[in-house]
């Protein structure tokens, strides 16, 4: 019987380590595989990364013509990423995500009928809301530094998850732009409203931090007659400052007999920002412009040169927005207003 046993025992051994002795001499190429799959995020990152409420942001998403329902903390992160470069520092995307949030919240919370956007859509996801890129996009956008960047900027937003900028307990208009002047500007300067957080500040940080800051482009005579509707003809200086805004911008410019807002010529001839100079020679017009973007709100390049001297997030957004909170928006969410789509 003992021989029996024994036979059985070394069977059933055999039987065992079968799998394990056929893996063996194909091991090279397992480790390479799960290495890839391990560095590939799963489509769904944002969203099982960042903790969020119920609160669904309906998007349209022009590219596809469809509009997609995103947990708003995803959402906030995608346009984290779209808005701000990745590389600038945490505190300074922390601020951003503040905006971004707030941005949102205010959306939802004021829902109204605007004939850009599908049925059932709260905003679109260009310029003319926020943009914003989902995974693969980003994904696409950003190649091999993908991880760490998303890693970055969902760090940022799930260390401010919540946290929206209000003022009198209402969430702001959280205006933003790239590069300032040195100066931001109160909003009745380039809008029509006017808001007491959105106040003209000191921004030194841009000159040194952004490529954005000054820019010197040449256009024919002949355009920007036709875009400005005049005639110029001398050599020099062209036309005259009438009236500066705050943030030392322009707000009348008069050439000959016609005058325009610093903002109608920035916007006509697509410029940078509304602080300019022209100058003519020959058929050629000179225009070199300081900042780039509207001027009202928080400076991104400005946050990040705060953020480098050490300031935090809290301290950037207090800044650039006067007499401003920073609340959780989730007793705002409670007050019985509907956030998920019908």
């Amino acid at each position: 019987m003992k021989p029996l046993i024994w036979i059985l025992a070394i069977f059933v051994a055999i039987i065992v380590l079968l799998p394990t002795i056929l893996v063996l001499p194909f091991s090279s190429a397992p480790p390479d595989w799960k290495e890839e799959k391990a560095a590939r995020p799963s489509e769904r990152m944002l969203a099982l990364e960042i903790p969020h409420s119920d609160i669904v942001v309906p998007v349209f998403r022009k590219s596809m013509d469809t509009v997609e329902n995103i947990p708003l903390e995803e959402y906030v992160a995608g346009v984290v990423a779209s808005e701000m470069p990745a590389d600038f520092e945490l505190e300074a995307l922390k601020a951003q995500a503040l905006t971004a949030r707030t941005f949102i919240v205010k959306a939802l919370l004021n829902r109204g009928k605007d004939d850009s956007l599908p049925e059932g859509a709260v905003v679109s996801d260009t310029v003319m809301h926020q943009v914003y890129k989902g995974n693969e996009e980003l994904e696409t956008l950003w190649g091999d530094d993908f991880n760490k960047k998303i890693e970055k900027v969902v760090k940022a937003v799930s260390e401010t998850k919540g946290q929206i900028l209000t003022y009198e307990g209402d969430p702001i208009q959280a205006s933003f732009f790239s590069t300032s002047n040195g100066f931001t500007v109160n909003s009745e300067d380039y809008w029509k409203n006017k808001y007491p957080y959105l106040r003209s500040v000191e921004s030194p940080w841009d000159k040194k931090e952004s490529p954005k800051y000054m820019e010197t482009v040449q256009l024919p005579v002949s355009t920007v007659e036709q875009k400005l509707g005049v005639s110029i003809t001398k050599d020099g200086k062209v036309g005259k400052v009438v009236e500066t805004t705050s943030g030392k911008r322009i707000g009348t410019f008069k050439i000959g007999k016609k005058e325009f807002t610093g903002k109608e010529i920035r916007e006509k001839l697509e410029l940078r920002s509304t602080d300019f100079q022209m100058e003519k020679k020959g058929k050629q017009i000179t225009i070199t412009t300081k900042g780039y973007g509207h001027g009202v709100g928080l400076s991104q390049y400005g946050a990040n040169g705060m953020a480098k001297e050490g300031k935090s997030y809290k301290e950037i957004v207090n800044h650039y927005y006067k007499g401003i909170e920073i609340t959780d928006y989730k007793p705002i969410a409670d007050k019985g207003l509907a956030y998920q789509p019908k």
